[in-house]
């Protein structure tokens, strides 16, 4: 007795069925597809060059209206700023808020100042009176300008500067 094996084939498969893509030509073609994407990107990147990333900053000058019931040796923070502006029977003046030591920003207190971070303490008119804070707060140049006043933040006074109200 003699037996045959028979063998089936596999299915044809359609005509319109895809060839399998040998793995070195997937890898070529993936390879080839990220370099693509990576020049479209870094293409879009350098297209955003031209534009400043720059987040605008409020001018260093502004106006401030003094409140009518701001009393002598009183000190009135604008909003947003670091200056202290105080009025007296001499005229109007302008403290820096930033402490010299690191640059935090002092608070008013009965006594003058004071610096939360570091412990600094400062007169009214920005003498230190406890380290450490190597200097004293500058005072910054105020101008009287169409019945309001014009503070510089960046401009430095002697201590002492007044305008007169």
């Amino acid at each position: 007795m003699t037996t045959t094996k028979t063998t089936t084939a596999p299915p044809a498969g359609s005509r319109l069925d895809p060839e399998p893509v040998p793995r070195r030509d997937f890898l070529g073609l993936a390879s080839l597809w990220a370099a693509g994407a990576a020049l479209i990107f870094a293409g879009l990147g350098m297209l955003r060059l031209p534009k400043a990333a720059v987040l605008s900053s409020p001018s260093k000058k502004f106006r401030v209206t003094l409140p009518d019931a701001l009393a002598a040796g009183q000190a009135f923070v604008p909003p947003g700023r670091s200056v202290a502006m105080f009025k007296d029977d001499d005229g109007v003046y302008a403290i820096s808020t930033l402490c010299t030591h690191l640059g935090c920003i002092v608070k008013s207190t009965h006594e003058g100042f004071e610096c939360p971070c570091h412990g600094s303490r400062f007169t009214p008119d920005g003498a230190v009176t406890k380290g450490p804070a190597p200097t004293a707060l500058p005072w910054r140049k105020v101008t009287l300008s169409g019945g309001k006043y014009v503070v510089d933040e960046d401009e430095t006074v002697p201590a002492g500067t007044k305008v007169k109200a």
